[in-house]
Order: structure tokens, then C-alpha cells, then sequence
């Protein structure tokens, strides 16, 4: 197995951003089994707790995937984080990817989460560029990727594979390291 990437906590108003640790898969799955939430980022609900704690222990932890919690609740409402940017290689640029409970749609957790995240992107890790993919149907993560200031590159037909072995068109955002600074640096 690959090496655990450590993360740094990161905090907004309403959330930390903490590393995900092994106790957090009963969290995971309880909003991970709902069929509104994986499907939308084309993958399938989550069947049980162990499955959970292997996403966890295979994917989060070695990635660069933080765990998103309700500060009011401590509850673990989400995750966030990067990965390798595969249309841009060799340039300092990274993909993020998000999910998040649907008990805490519409109340900007997310737009609250990834702002956080994309100074991150800017400030610490030095990207020159951050891209966001999202289904054309996902209109809830369209918004947020909107509202934290990504530019809508174009439309890829049938370039990401779904769980359930179909594909879907994917929707293509970025942010360049300029726009980012005349956004948040101002």
C-alpha cells in the first residue's frame, strides 16, 4: 500500500477541514449510502461500514482528501480534496473533488469548504492552475464551482466512466493562478 498523505487541518467559519482518520467510516457511510449522493459524482452509494473504512484507508488517506466537519456538531458532514490533474500533466495543477451529506445541502457548506481549498491550491501548494470536473446534471455542484470563481472550459462527451459501467459527459472548470488572485487576493 501507498504511504498515508498527512493533511494539514484547515478552518472556515462553520467547518474544519481535518484529516480523515479510521473512526470516521461509520460517518462516511452514513451519508455515502445515500443513492442522491455517490451517483451524482458517479460513484455507487456505499453497501456497508467496511466499505467505508476502505475508501478511507485506499483513497482518502493516501490522497489528499481532508474530512469535512460541522464545527456546532463535530459531525463528519463531507470530504474534499485533490488529485492529480490528468488532462495537464507535467504542469502544476491540480483536480478537486468534493461530496457532501445530503442533511446539509443548501447551506453552503460546500462554497464554504472549497473557497478554503482553492487558497490552499493557490497559496500553499503554488498551482498555477485548478480544475474541477462535474456531470452536466449536477446543477448543485455547478453552483458551487460558479460561486467560488472557476471558469467553464467546455464540455468532454462520454469522458468519464460510471460506476454501473455507463458514461457520461463531464463538464470542465479551472481557475488560473491570475483569476485566483484578482478573486480572493483583492
Amino acid at each position: 500500500m501507498g504511504k498515508v498523505e498527512k493533511v494539514p487541518e484547515l478552518e472556515t467559519e462553520r467547518l474544519i477541514l481535518r484529516m480523515w482518520t479510521k473512526k470516521d467510516a461509520a460517518a462516511l457511510y452514513d451519508y455515502a449510502k445515500d443513492p442522491d449522493v455517490g451517483p451524482n459524482a458517479g460513484w455507487k452509494p456505499h453497501a456497508n461500514v467496511g466499505e467505508s473504512r476502505l475508501i478511507i484507508d485506499q483513497l482518502f488517506r493516501r490522497n489528499m482528501t481532508w474530512a469535512i466537519v460541522e464545527k456546532a456538531t463535530g459531525v463528519v458532514v463531507g470530504s474534499i480534496g485533490f488529485e492529480p490533474d490528468k488532462y495537464r500533466p507535467g504542469i502544476e495543477s491540480k483536480e478537486m473533488g468534493y461530496s457532501l451529506a445530503k442533511s446539509r445541502w443548501g447551506k453552503g457548506y460546500m462554497t464554504e469548504a472549497a473557497r478554503r481549498l482553492v487558497r490552499y491550491a493557490f497559496d500553499e501548494l503554488g498551482l498555477v492552475i485548478l480544475m474541477i470536473r462535474t456531470s452536466e446534471t449536477n446543477f448543485r455542484s455547478q453552483r458551487v464551482i460558479e460561486k467560488c470563481g472557476f471558469k467553464y472550459e467546455g464540455t468532454l462527451r462520454r469522458a468519464y466512466k460510471t460506476y454501473d459501467g455507463g458514461n457520461r459527459e463531464v463538464r470542465c472548470y479551472s481557475m488560473l493562478r491570475e483569476e485566483y488572485e484578482n478573486l480572493y487576493l483583492e
